[in-house]
């Protein structure tokens, strides 16, 4: 690989002093390198370490030992360059939907110093953000108008509206019904396809990792290791209906009993690559 967009060098964290003097650590041993625009999905089971390591790549949280560089600069403290969100749209009730997703800019520099003077320019961004993901026609409603899909969908361009390098999802669909939730498969599959950012997608969700992923990874039970890594070979763009084909059923299988052989009283000592 060339250089690495995010690199990951053996990185640990204990949450807090008491707990690093005990060497009880969230996440041990992390290891890993993103390349520009790849899209990752990060599978285990809960409590693994899935979101302390979605913190550790916002700068939100230090490692207590190891190293992380994201866009060739180590990672010091909370990144600009990130947008996120999680399994709950969190808009603001008060606010119309359009509003909602031009917070960012209100809050994010470069964006806030300007946003009075450039108001009329990134509102039409974000209607226009708003139309490319299904919302034309609802831009001025209210959350409690819209449906929890829809919702979503909104908290999506939110967390894009200030161009981020990377977005980190945090099981984005899981509250979702399976139809709901495989239109916005399709949705963030066609986001990610023209802007080319970067995507980081926490999920207990195979068939949801395997479809959206160019690579997925698997957590080990607490303290969170990276247990495998699964490189997904499906040619894209995909559409729905290789979830129904063999290929993809097979990858989905693997990764299954992957997570199943954690269960059983084995020790693994090093991330694996599922064989193709």
């Amino acid at each position: 690989m060339s250089t690495p967009f995010v690199d990951f060098q053996n990185v640990w964290l204990a949450y807090n002093d008491e707990l690093l003097a005990k060497q009880q650590f969230a996440v041990e041993d992390i290891s890993l390198q993103i390349r520009e625009g790849e899209f990752i999905a990060i599978v285990g089971p809960s409590g693994c370490g899935k979101s302390t390591f979605m913190k550790l790549t916002t700068g939100l949280k230090m490692p207590s030992k190891g190293s992380i560089t994201i866009g060739g600069e180590p990672v010091t403290g909370p990144l600009k360059i990130t947008g996120m969100a999680f399994q709950s749209p969190s808009l603001l009730p008060w606010r119309t939907t359009v509003d909602n997703v031009l917070l960012p800019l209100e809050i994010v520099e470069p964006y806030r110093s300007n946003f009075k003077a450039k108001r009329k320019e990134y509102e039409a961004k974000a209607r226009a953000l708003l139309q490319s993901v299904g919302l034309g026609g609802y831009e001025d409603k209210f959350p409690w108008e819209l449906s929890g899909g829809m919702q979503q969908r909104a908290s999506i361009c939110r967390a894009l509206i200030h161009e981020p390098k990377m977005l980190l999802l945090d099981e984005p669909f899981g509250a979702l019904d399976a139809f709901t939730r495989e239109e916005l498969w399709c949705a963030l599959r066609d986001l990610q396809a023209q802007q080319g950012f970067n995507v980081i997608l926490v999920t207990h969700d195979l068939r949801e990792a395997v479809f959206l992923a160019d690579t997925v990874y698997v957590m080990s039970k607490s303290p969170g290791r990276l247990l495998a890594k699964r490189e997904i070979e499906l040619p894209r763009p995909r559409d729905l209906e290789v979830t129904y084909t063999p290929e993809f059923t097979a990858i989905v299988h693997e990764l299954r009993a992957h997570i199943g052989a954690m269960r059983k009283p084995a020790t693994i000592n090093a991330t694996v690559d599922i064989a193709q």
